[in-house]
């Protein structure tokens, strides 16, 4: 296996099946002495444009005391 002019370099498609590299996954690489190790990092994913919208609709929530019933005459028409 050799190493592009890029620096890339494909992992075969048994090592990424058993060890569940998937597109997306991320990666980094450890230096120990003149070897390098490619691992799975723990998931420290950055969260997805969906979830940062959840966390943040959720956090505004935080704080209100009202009732159902007050909740529900904000939504009325009624003036």
């Amino acid at each position: 296996m050799r190493i592009t002019s890029k620096g890339q370099v494909t992992i075969p498609q048994a090592v990424r099946e058993r060890t569940g590299l998937l597109p997306n996954t991320e990666v980094e690489f450890i230096v120990e002495g003149m070897d390098v190790r490619l691992v799975k990092t723990r998931s420290t994913r950055r969260p997805t444009r969906g979830a940062r919208a959840v966390r943040r609709l959720s956090e505004r929530g935080r704080g209100v005391t009202m009732t159902t019933d007050e909740i529900m005459a904000l939504t009325r028409a009624d003036g």
